[in-house]
């Protein structure tokens, strides 16, 4: 078939309208085609545990074992704790006062009980808490009313587990004691020992009164 002219001007201006249309079509779709794609969530790692620390080096199974004591026992007052090591020797300061909220650490000597140290070692080798023992007794306490007694001022405290509820009828407390002193430790590289008292130098029980006063918790042990 053959086709005149004007046919051919008419079939070639409808073409060049729709290469127009075709041109503005794809300009329409084309920014969309070369936006970027939103890059996919990264997975959520799940946080990984914190090891367990404890502050001012104190040995961490044993801080671990006197936050579960303050737990254990509900204590309500828990910005300070008393923690007493007595793994190591008389000759090292081993009374803790932490400060729960900011991980400061005061470290204090402290005398432990002749009946835990028969052989004047410097080392405690047992606890107990019988009457007449004279020795010291591992647990929790809290700290009590203050008197006047032998050492002048010092504090009372009481026992809460079974390994030291005898604290108060034995009268167990916080005094400072001239055996207890620094100096005890260059002339016989070891303190002398209480009747299962926290004896301690002079300026030690006052700080750990001051700041462990009012029903604050101490705790005491052994871990080998």
């Amino acid at each position: 078939m053959s086709l005149n002219r004007r046919e051919m001007l008419r079939l070639g201006s409808a073409g060049a309208a729709g290469l127009i249309l075709s041109s503005a079509a794809a300009s329409q779709a084309l920014p969309g085609l070369l936006t970027p794609a939103t890059p996919a969530p990264k997975p959520l790692v799940p946080a990984q545990p914190q090891a367990l620390t404890a502050p001012g080096g104190i040995d961490p199974q044993l801080f671990a074992r006197a936050k579960a004591a303050l737990d254990q026992h509900r204590l309500w007052i828990r910005d300070s704790i008393g923690v007493v090591d007595f793994s190591k020797p008389s000759s090292e300061p081993r009374f803790y006062v932490v400060d729960l909220a900011s991980g400061a650490v005061e470290s204090h000597l402290v005398a432990h009980g002749r009946g835990s140290d028969p052989a004047h070692s410097g080392w405690l080798e047992k606890f107990s808490n019988d009457f007449g023992s004279y020795a010291s007794s591992n647990g929790t306490y809290t700290t009590g009313d203050y008197y006047d007694g032998k050492y002048g001022l010092s504090m009372k405290v009481a026992g809460l587990d079974w390994s030291n509820n005898n604290a108060e009828p034995r009268a167990i407390v916080i005094h400072n004691a001239w055996y207890a002193e620094p100096e005890m430790i260059q002339q016989h590289g070891m303190l002398g020992r209480s009747e299962g008292c926290f004896a301690m130098p002079k300026t030690s029980q006052w700080a750990v009164m001051r700041k462990l006063a009012g029903g604050r918790m101490i705790y005491a042990d052994k871990l080998a």
